[in-house]
């Protein structure tokens, strides 16, 4: 049994299209894996086709019913805004201390690779004084950290990448997913990146089949 947080530089970076190629990717060569997105904003239950939790599903081969997606992700709000803020538009909160044990449990029950993806950011806020980096620093897993090659982006990643080396976070790999229309090139993004960062650096290209590209970061997992 292997665990690792999937966590990025914000939002609609292509963590949970990472997430996914590495399940594919795992599942090609014959290793058992599990997905864990414990928290989701922006979830329309009407119309599940097509949001994290169903693309998990789909890449592990199950069907994306109420049950499998209740599942994957427990903690699911309506509103595309930060978790806290989500919660409370439905005069809701998430027990940070319950997320982190149901995180736990998760670890503890995978037979396989378990990837556990988080909402947004490195520090987008879950509960009042809690982040995903206080998350991620209570499970201890290896991070695999994805950003984007828009203008910014490489600003964005060191700071998130400084985040979790200032708590003794293990990045196994960064993931570099190219932006589409970006002007950054993204071989230039990711000699940037590795020039303040031990962990590999990654291009993942659009167009290409994302599964072969990452195989060699699944082998590790």
């Amino acid at each position: 049994m292997s665990a690792c947080f999937v966590t990025g530089s914000g939002t609609d970076v292509g963590k949970t299209f990472v997430a996914a190629a590495l399940i594919r990717a795992l599942r090609a060569m014959g290793r058992g894996c599990a997905a864990l997105k414990p928290v989701v904003s922006g979830f329309d239950p009407l119309a599940p086709q097509g949001s994290d939790p169903a693309v998990l599903l789909e890449a592990l081969g199950l069907a994306p019913d109420a049950e499998a997606i209740a599942k994957i992700s427990p903690w699911r709000f309506a509103a595309p805004l930060s978790p806290d803020m989500a919660a409370a538009r439905e005069n809701r909160a998430i027990d940070y201390d319950e997320l982190a044990r149901a995180c736990r449990r998760a670890v503890a029950a995978s037979p396989g690779v378990l990837l556990i993806e988080g909402a947004g950011g490195v520090m987008v806020p879950l509960a009042p004084g809690r982040t995903t980096l206080d998350l991620m620093t209570a499970l201890r897993l290896p991070l695999v950290f994805v950003a984007g090659s828009y203008l910014g982006a490489i600003s964005h990643a060191l700071t998130g990448l400084e985040a979790a080396r200032s708590r003794g976070l293990a990045v196994r790999a960064v993931v570099v997913n190219e932006t589409p229309g970006s002007g950054v090139g993204l071989d230039e993004t990711c000699a940037a990146v590795a020039g303040f960062c031990a962990a590999p650096v990654l291009a993942l290209r659009r167009g290409e089949d994302a599964a072969q590209a990452l195989a060699p970061l699944a082998r590790a997992l």
